[in-house]
């Protein structure tokens, strides 16, 4: 059903990527003005004018299909094994954006030396927890059902 507790993980999870979209995740003061990583690349701040410097597109496209990939499981509540193995995928996914966006925060950076870290950093993190919460719920209600089977 719709109202169990890993609808509401996966939920989170999904709202989370979504979020990690429009936040930015490192910040760098630069002497032209100011540098932020975001997952659609990389934007310069100079008096007035922001500008996009680099283009991540791929990158932008592999967080909106996560994100819409624990969105769609939500719905998939009749079959939990698939349900599952999405969530691990999702997992797999979120772990290859953290990658990806920790290599081009430091190729920003040279090698972290300077740089603010934003709060979009600790999205993926978080992303990461809410997708294991949610496989923790399902293999709870498959036990729950195999409990309910052998009582019958």
């Amino acid at each position: 059903m719709i109202q169990r507790v890993q609808s509401i993980w996966l939920f989170l999870a999904s709202l989370t990527l979504f979020l990690l979209l429009i936040l930015p995740i490192l910040t760098k003061q630069v002497a032209g003005g100011e540098l932020w990583l975001q997952v659609g690349g990389v934007y310069q701040h100079t008096d007035t004018i922001v500008k996009q410097i680099e283009t991540y597109s791929g990158l932008f496209g592999l967080t909106i299909f996560t994100g819409i990939v624990c969105l769609y499981n939500i719905f998939n509540f009749r079959n939990r094994t698939l349900q599952k193995r999405i969530v691990l995928l999702a997992i797999f996914l979120i772990l290859v954006i953290s990658g990806c966006l920790a290599g081009y925060a430091w190729k920003i950076t040279d090698g972290m030396q300077s740089g603010s870290v934003g709060i979009g950093a600790a999205l993926p993190v978080l992303t990461l927890i809410f997708c294991a919460l949610a496989f923790r719920g399902i293999r709870k209600d498959e036990q729950l059902i195999r409990s309910a089977d052998r009582l019958r």
